[in-house]
């Protein structure tokens, strides 16, 4: 089982908004939605990083647009390899959460492979 993946917190010192980046169920739809693949960061990372970043901002900021998670990420000076291993962890935690691993029973769904 993995274990819990705490957020990122980001504060624009210029403004005072502070930001919450983590990943959901929900964002990770509206990233796919929206043609985001994972394995693409790697292939892709100009073009992909600054996605999944957008992406982080979803689960808690829904409505900041992708200019403004840009300016943030400008005002950052870029990501360190923290950053980017953080990201990729917060991203693959729903997907972990997803899975049942207990021995127990649901009484409520039967499921037989």
């Amino acid at each position: 089982m993995m274990q819990n993946v705490k957020p990122i917190y980001v504060t624009d010192n210029d403004t005072g908004m502070e930001y919450t980046l983590e990943f959901t169920r929900e964002s990770i739809a509206f990233a796919e939605r929206k043609g985001f693949e994972i394995s693409d960061v790697s292939r892709f990372p100009m073009t992909k990083i600054p996605e999944l970043w957008y992406y982080a901002f979803r689960a808690h900021h829904k409505n900041l647009p992708r200019d403004k998670t840009d300016a943030i990420l400008e005002k950052a000076g870029g990501f360190s390899e923290d950053l980017l291993t953080r990201l990729g962890e917060l991203y693959a935690a729903p997907f972990e959460a997803m899975k049942d691993e207990s021995e127990e029973e649901n009484p409520r769904v039967t499921v037989r492979l």
